[in-house]
């Protein structure tokens, strides 16, 4: 890491902090209503909190390249899906202190007609948020499809951010002050704000900006390559290991995109790209009926995941389709003539689905490259690395000090786990392995 990514991860930590102290703050400045008792206080203050942190949710998905590179896109990700936890457990503790203290804030009114309108944002809003909690935890066992659970989402947390703002309005009891309604106002319109931005400005830009599939190339392992080509611009730079999220069916003002890896190499001289996407019977299912010629939209590049800093020897430890970004690093190598020594470790079920199997071996005459395959389901007779990537496989194929070389895993959670906690066995620091785990949600 460098010193001005470390930097700007501390600037704009700081702010996000600032961002979720404010409310607090201002509670203690200008005009004071009067005193309550310390419970009634407490959860106010956690649910004042709870509301600001989920209004700057907004901001972690944006995607701002400034604000991501020096994390990466995957980690920001999972960071808003940790804080949405936190956030939602802030704003149900909330009522729930209210609840046990015996708050008459909490009494039920004689009948319907008289529930404050404060109390009714207020259910609107814990509705939503447990709703979307529940979805997003839970998505794949409810068989939710990626672009509902999407569209939904975006809706439940309009509805719980707007029905929080309404609660807040509706009671009162802090916002008597002026200075305090400007600043809830100036934190509501600057939520509204990051939202126009990313539905409305950004697919703007990224309309004047779009791509036509130039070939769609099969691969091994029910895979496929689109090969996409700029129009009507000289197209972006990226860096090998990096990512895009992909509008394929419809204009960049679709609400849903699809993040997948670069396959290609980052030296193409027509701004031509690749990204090449395993069927796993979703969206993926339909990648190798798309049509040559057909017009898309790509909003990026995003990711920290990146070879560049100086080291020995790079070790690329891939399974199944976590090889894409792998590829790239190694097409981009190649392509400058890097004569380090690059290892590959690559886990994958069965011989025949071996996705770039071919390509991998040619590559071998134009790098000092060094293939591992490691399979869970070997044929008869292989006499390869068989079962998981583990702590002595990397002794049997990686010279010492392991400690000194750069290390990049990419694939499923469960087997990058493992990889993490066998390099920690080998003592190899955390910051000589660096982790993309591409499942978002």
């Amino acid at each position: 890491m460098t010193r001005a990514d470390l930097l700007r991860k501390v600037l704009w930590a700081a702010i996000y902090l600032l961002f979720i102290l404010a409310p607090l703050l201002a509670l203690l400045t200008g005009t004071l209503p009067p005193s309550r008792d310390f419970w009634t206080e407490f959860s106010v203050a956690l649910g004042y909190t709870g509301l600001a942190m989920m209004g700057l949710q907004f901001g972690l998905t944006a995607r701002f390249r400034y604000v991501t590179d020096p994390w990466g896109e995957d980690v920001i990700y999972h960071f808003h899906r940790r804080v949405s936890l936190l956030a939602v457990s802030l704003v149900v503790v909330h009522p729930a202190i209210l609840l046990a203290t015996g708050s008459d804030k909490m009494a039920p009114p004689a009948s319907l007609a008289e529930v404050p309108m404060g109390a009714v944002f207020a259910v609107l809003s814990l509705g939503a948020l447990l709703l979307l909690v529940v979805m997003a935890l839970w998505r794949t066992r409810l068989k939710i499809s990626y672009e509902l659970w999407h569209a939904t989402h975006i809706l439940l947390a309009l509805a719980a951010v707007g029905g929080g703002l309404l609660h807040m309005v509706g009671w009162g009891f802090y916002l008597a002050d002026p200075a305090k309604r400007a600043l809830w106002i100036g934190m509501a319109l600057f939520w509204i704000a990051l939202l126009a931005y990313v539905r409305i400005v950004k697919p703007l830009f990224m309309l004047r900006r779009p791509y036509r599939i130039a070939e769609v190339r099969a691969e091994r392992g029910d895979t496929t390559t689109l090969v996409m080509r700029p129009e009507g611009h000289a197209g972006f730079r990226f860096r090998p290991g990096q990512f895009r999220w992909l509008t394929l069916w419809g204009s960049p003002f679709k609400i849903t995109g699809h993040p997948f890896s670069f396959s290609s190499t980052a030296e193409a001289p027509d701004g031509r790209v690749e990204m090449t996407i395993r069927n796993l019977g979703d969206f993926t299912a339909g990648i190798a009926k798309v049509p040559v010629g057909r017009r898309v939209y790509l909003d990026g590049p995003y990711g920290a995941f990146t070879i560049g800093n100086p080291a020995d020897m790079h070790v690329l430890i891939a399974g199944g389709i976590g090889i894409t970004p792998m590829m790239s690093m190694i097409r981009t190598l190649a392509d400058r003539g890097d004569k380090r020594p690059l290892v590959l470790l690559y886990g994958s079920r069965d011989w025949e689905s071996v996705t770039f199997r071919e390509e991998l071996e040619s590559l071998k005459a134009r790098l000092a490259l060094t293939v591992v395959h490691v399979l869970s389901e070997p044929p008869p007779g292989w006499t390869g690395e068989q079962g998981r990537i583990t702590a002595d496989v990397f002794r049997r194929h990686l010279p010492p000090p392991h400690a000194e070389h750069e290390y990049f895993i990419c694939g499923p959670d469960v087997m990058m786990d493992a990889i993490e906690a066998a390099l920690g066995e080998m003592k190899v620091p955390l910051a000589k392995y660096h982790s993309e785990r591409y499942s978002f949600v």
